[in-house]
């Protein structure tokens, strides 16, 4: 069925992007340059700029961000990474690709970030790096993470423009981020980069992300393909003007369904002190075990919704291997069985938002 409010509407990022889009798509096409070239050049700078960071290396992927960025840091076989329970698979699938083995821990309940308690608590002598995970759109207490004497490698694929006591991730460490095409800035395909301020890891994932070579036929480590292409360089230049405008309308759109939902019923999303939050996603708890009917008369509205996330980490199958049974992140867990994502976008309408609260409250009263 055609869905009249989607959850996220890239049709309207295209049409207003579009001419600037097609006019970049014929330079790359004169200058026959596809891969890497003086647009990969371009968006690396533009986007470093934007961070507050020295460095940003252009790769295929988010996933491929963050294990070239674990590599790079020498995490691998032998070693632990710790990283939260509550998060896309990919957080854990980049730590195990990296050789090293994943260790979970729990998310705070109101946020849903990382739980840094819990994360200093895990740290053994294997640690080699903790991942806190920047979800929804706002940041995770880095800060807090920094006892713990081992790199911090910031997962920030979903918070492009957030910031935390006035600072973006990757700024004065190590971050990496996805482009993929929901995301606040979306490429037309896979895309991510990794943001840094330190230049020798910089250098050694553009080396590895390069099948380990920098000049043809040398290859000094084993590496990997993963690199951004020209076209999607225009893509992400061409949105990243945009960012911040985008981020601003998204903020004005969560501002309004904090209105509109004010004593609904279900709980609120919970921005913590010094973080600036870009609402790549908005995430409220449905409580009693009601959410997957409320999901599913949404639907039949016409309304779109996610469950951003349905299987914590540790009850994946493919993480069974870890050992975790159910019970293990009650906050995770919990979490998991309640959360509803709201239509969240920069084109989303006051209308649209006023109808998907009609009909929240319609399916909360016959649940």
């Amino acid at each position: 069925m055609a869905l009249d409010i989607p959850l996220v509407d890239l049709r309207s990022a295209h049409a207003e992007i579009a001419a600037e889009v097609a006019a970049g798509f014929d330079r790359v096409m004169s200058d026959a340059v596809y891969v890497g070239g003086a647009e990969v050049r371009a968006f690396e700078r533009e986007y470093a700029r934007f961070c507050g960071a020295p460095h940003c290396v252009g790769v295929g992927n988010g996933t491929d961000a963050l294990e070239l960025a674990l590599r790079a840091l020498g995490v691998g076989p032998g070693r632990e990474v710790i990283l939260p329970a509550n998060t896309f698979i990919a957080t854990a699938e980049a730590v195990a690709r990296s050789g090293a083995r994943p260790v979970l821990v729990d998310c705070d309940p109101a946020t849903h970030l990382i739980d840094t308690d819990a994360a200093l608590a895990a740290v053994t002598p294997a640690t080699a790096a903790v991942v806190p995970v920047h979800l929804y759109g706002q940041p995770a207490a880095v800060e807090r993470l920094v006892p713990a004497g081992v790199p911090i490698v910031e997962d920030a694929a979903q918070s492009h423009g957030a910031t935390r006591f006035g600072r973006q991730a990757g700024a004065s460490g190590v971050a990496t981020t996805s482009f993929y095409p929901g995301k606040n800035l979306g490429a037309y395909g896979d895309a991510g980069a990794v943001v840094t301020a330190d230049p020798e890891v910089a250098d050694r994932v553009r080396v590895m992300a390069s099948h380990g070579s920098r000049t043809p036929y040398v290859h000094e480590v084993a590496g990997c393909n993963s690199r951004l292409d020209a076209l999607q360089a225009v893509v992400l230049r061409t949105k990243l003007t945009r960012l911040r405008s985008w981020n601003l309308a998204r903020q004005a759109a969560a501002a309004r369904y904090d209105a509109l939902l004010d004593g609904l019923g279900v709980r609120r999303p919970t921005v913590a002190p010094g973080n600036t939050h870009v609402w790549h996603l908005y995430v409220v708890r449905v409580p009693g075990g009601r959410r997957d009917h409320v999901r599913r008369r949404l639907l039949s509205a016409g309304i779109a919704t996610g469950i951003h996330y349905p299987v914590p980490v540790h009850l994946t199958p493919a993480f069974a291997g870890l050992g975790h049974r159910r019970g293990a992140f009650p906050h995770a867990e919990a979490a998991a069985a309640e959360i509803l994502s709201l239509p969240m976008h920069p084109h989303l309408t006051a209308g649209q938002q006023e109808d998907v609260v009609k009909a929240l409250a319609a399916a909360l009263a016959d649940a």
